[in-house]
């Protein structure tokens, strides 16, 4: 590994006051007022991915939430394949989880950024085990990627913005997020931790100020620490957060000794939400960042960021949300574009549902899993590293499964809301089509659930999808032998078809189902009037309710199914049949 010692000096002096340094120059994205803007001075709406679980894993994401952070989960995995096994899956899990083809894909999608969460140790080494105290050791391999990432974005005219996700030492007690080792001192409870995380960003600013295309330097990830109060051990009820403030200064001054072009971001302490005692005033060319889960997506719910934003006459962006459903993603980001905030979802992939890209877990990989929460037997070393191999192949792009709805919910739904086929549904002399490929629009455009969101304030709360499994809406989704269907279709939900036949004329229409109990009853709407509605039986197994002299237009319909019963269905698919 490439290194080069630098020697930290007067990191936090410099001769000019924060508040003097000039606005960027034009090329660069910046701060105007209460806009971010782009190099051409227009209002710049960053809609974007944080590329969480690269530089940094966190346990859920890899379905190992108790174990919890990166370096427990290295251990884990170290004491079952041992050391140089592990190092080949973490240089393997590097060089795979994010290439040039997952920023293409999200050009095409529409996202015109990307949120890098950096963990330090790819920058430099932990003050534990610098060889001269006081020094700063630089190591190429973060560096490198960051490069790589920057020219993935360039070719694709898309913004990156530079996160520390995990700084020396760790910001918080929620450990997970910045890879935290509790028996060492903190961020917060270390002048060295505090000088190298200074030191870092210097160095980052040095490297990376003649980059346009670098839109902002997100200068610590999600705060989250009681300084005046252990008992407060978030910091949500934190009044002064003098030294985090104080820390925010003093890497503005590290960063603009180098460079006065990129924009900074400033987060809040209570994981980026919590400013008392912060006036972020200091700087001209800045911006005021909030995090956003689980709660209302109403104007209320982002007031205080709003208010922020009036106050200070600066840009405010929403850096970081998700782990929700589709429609809580159109909701919450039709919120912020409607108040000309920018936002960063996270992240773009993870083992579980509800991303752009999905990372299949193989079998092999499960069993290690299991083992490592008490749930099975230990795998022999060779079958865990052949398994973990696997999954490093698993987590590129081409072998990802791909999620269009979520990236629909941010991109489209937002500013759209007509219903849209799923799926190319052409209905010729006898057509099936999977349940499951409703159309989309969101919840009251292409189906009605009774849940479709998490609003509870906690990231378990109530499931929107009880199968979590195939599309991230409100529609319960399971799996039936090896076919997804829809199951508990409760009263009054209903799902609709938009299809194109090819053919005006009459048609049969059976629609397979199984039911629990004699109340049930489905009902069609075709092309928004009742066609029929017809009963269902209680059998345990599959059963086929069918509805004769179905019209259908030539060209498109919409089939609206609707569960007009007492009783919850599980629906395979609905078959059309020319008469």
């Amino acid at each position: 590994m490439n290194k080069i010692r630098l020697t930290s000096i007067a990191i936090f002096f410099t001769a000019l006051s924060v508040s003097s340094y000039a606005k960027a120059e034009q090329g660069f994205v910046h701060a105007e007022g209460q806009q971010i803007v782009d190099g051409n001075n227009q209002p710049l709406i960053l809609r974007g991915m944080g590329l969480g679980g690269w530089m940094l894993q966190e346990g859920y994401m890899l379905e190992l939430g108790p174990i919890g952070t990166q370096t427990k989960i290295k251990q884990a995995f170290s004491e079952l394949i041992g050391p140089e096994k592990t190092q080949n899956f973490y240089d393997a899990w590097l060089k795979n989880f994010i290439t040039k083809r997952d920023i293409d894909a999200m050009a095409n999608w529409g996202y015109n950024s990307v949120r890098l969460p950096m963990h330090f140790n790819l920058f430099t080494l932990p003050v534990e085990q610098e060889p001269v105290k006081g020094e700063q050791t630089w190591l190429a391999k973060g560096f490198d990627m960051v490069d790589e990432l920057l020219a993935w974005s360039k070719a694709n005219n898309i913004y990156l913005i530079l996160d520390l996700h995990a700084a020396p030492g760790g910001q918080g007690n929620d450990i997970n997020i910045s890879d935290r080792d509790i028996s060492l001192p903190s961020l917060w409870q270390s002048d060295e931790n505090r000088n190298k995380t200074i030191a870092l960003w210097k160095e980052l600013a040095r490297r990376y100020k003649h980059e346009p295309m670098i839109a902002a330097y997100d200068i610590i990830n999600e705060p989250n620490w009681g300084f005046e109060s252990v008992d407060d051990k978030h910091g949500c009820n934190e009044t002064s957060n003098k030294p985090l403030d104080s820390l925010l200064k003093d890497i503005t001054r590290a960063i603009r000794s180098e460079d006065t072009q990129h924009m900074i971001i400033i987060e809040g302490n209570c994981w980026g939400n919590n400013y008392q005692g912060i006036s972020p005033d200091w700087d001209d060319n800045m911006a005021i960042s909030f995090h956003k889960y689980w709660n209302d997506t109403t104007t209320d719910s982002i007031q205080t960021h709003l208010a922020m934003r009036e106050k200070y006459n600066k840009p405010v962006w929403l850096g970081e949300s998700g782990e929700n459903s589709n429609q809580w993603f159109s909701d919450a980001i039709g919120l912020a574009e409607s108040h000309g905030i920018g936002w960063a979802f996270w992240p773009l992939k993870k083992i579980r549902l509800n991303n752009p890209l999905q990372v299949p877990a193989n079998e092999g990989y499960l069993d290690v899993v299991n083992y490592l929460l008490n749930n099975g037997e230990k795998p022999s070393s060779e079958h865990a590293y052949k398994a973990l191999m696997q999954l490093t192949q698993d987590v590129k792009y081409e072998n990802n499964i791909k999620h269009p709805d979520v990236a629909d919910a941010m991109l489209i739904q937002p500013h759209n809301k007509k219903a849209r086929a799923y799926k190319d549904n052409v209905i010729t002399n006898k057509t099936s089509i999977a349940a499951v490929n409703y159309d989309l629009g969101g919840q009251g455009v292409g189906y009605y659930d009774e849940l479709a969101s998490n609003v509870s304030t906690r990231p378990g709360g109530k499931r929107w999808n009880q199968g979590m499994t195939y599309r991230n809406d409100g529609v319960d989704i399971t799996y039936l032998a090896s076919e997804p269907v829809v199951n508990d279709f409760t009263h009054q939900e209903w799902m609709q078809y938009t299809v194109n036949a090819q053919q005006a004329g009459r048609y049969s229409l059976s629609i397979k189902y199984r039911a629990e109990d004699p109340k049930g009853q489905i009902s069609v709407l075709i092309n928004n009037q009742q066609t029929a509605s017809t009963k269902v039986t209680d059998s345990k197994g599959l059963e086929f309710a069918t509805l004769n002299n179905i019209s259908l237009y030539e060209g498109t319909n919409t089939i609206r199914l609707l569960n007009s019963g007492k009783t919850p269905l599980t629906i395979v698919n609905l078959t059309f049949t020319r008469l």
